[in-house]
């Protein structure tokens, strides 16, 4: 479902991952704010926005949803579209299903490799902690620890504002459904084997332990108009940990589709 839409422009839609809501999109806004796009949030099956109205029981059917979501929202406007993580994962799948509609893609920590036990990916590792940041984490503290790579006053404040709120508000019922058949019925690069030629951007954190980086560096070929960045001091919440360099990142990307 479409949970909000900020700015003017051509659309950028923005698909969360999963577990939590748009809200964990909402960064991107400073970083197009300026920019002659309007971004286009969706909410995923699982937010608290769609509480006791999802049927899906699978990625493929979260993939058809926002299919659907997006030909009846946008009809035959052109669009770019943006992804993490499970939206990552979708964002591809959207990109290739639509293909002369859509004029870029990106990922942030985008899920390549839906099976857990078949991820390349680094051992845990934590860079940088401030134990009184922990401290005063109260009962988010876990949540906050388990994906962060960065544990200082500014990451937890942007885990606390973007990421806690869809956490807590999210259906386990519906998320059990889907985790259970997390994979598309075809990886979208095999099921549309044809290079994807409009400018993309594939950004991973080095010490991403939920996703990794090498399954996604493996697609590169197939996007020859395509930036691949692994950053340093970055895990699965690449975009919250590394603001500055995500936004010129995404601007670049954005850039790249307006020449």
């Amino acid at each position: 479902m479409i949970a909000r839409v900020l700015g003017a422009g051509r659309p950028l839609v923005a698909l969360h991952g999963f577990g939590v809501d748009h809200r964990i999109m909402l960064p991107l806004a400073g970083a197009v704010q300026d920019l002659p796009w309007r971004l286009v949030f969706l909410d995923l099956p699982w937010t608290e926005a769609a509480a006791g109205t999802s049927t899906a029981t699978s990625a493929g059917e979260v993939a058809d949803g926002v299919l659907a979501e997006i030909d009846e929202h946008l009809g035959d406007e052109p669009f770019a579209v943006i992804g993490n993580s499970f939206g990552g994962m979708i964002a591809r799948h959207v990109a290739h299903e639509r293909r002369r509609q859509v004029l870029g893609v990106a990922t942030l920590a985008g899920v390549v490799q839906p099976a857990h036990a078949d991820r390349a990916v680094p051992e845990r590792t934590v860079l940088q902690t401030d134990p009184s940041v922990l401290e005063a984490a109260g009962d988010a503290r876990e949540a906050f620890e388990e994906v962060s790579v960065i544990q200082d006053a500014a990451a937890f404040a942007a885990f606390e504002r973007y990421v806690l709120p869809g956490l807590r508000g999210a259906d386990l019922a519906v998320m059990d459904r889907i985790a259970a058949d997390y994979a598309l019925d075809a990886v979208p690069e095999e099921r549309h084997p044809e290079p994807f030629t409009g400018p993309a951007l594939h950004l991973f954190g080095r010490q991403d332990d939920v996703v990794g980086y090498e399954d996604g560096l493996a697609l590169r070929d197939h996007y020859p108009r395509g930036s691949f960045v692994v950053l340093d001091a970055a895990g699965h919440n690449v975009h919250l940990e590394q603001p500055e360099v995500t936004t010129a990142l995404v601007r670049d990307w954005l850039a790249r589709i307006d020449r």
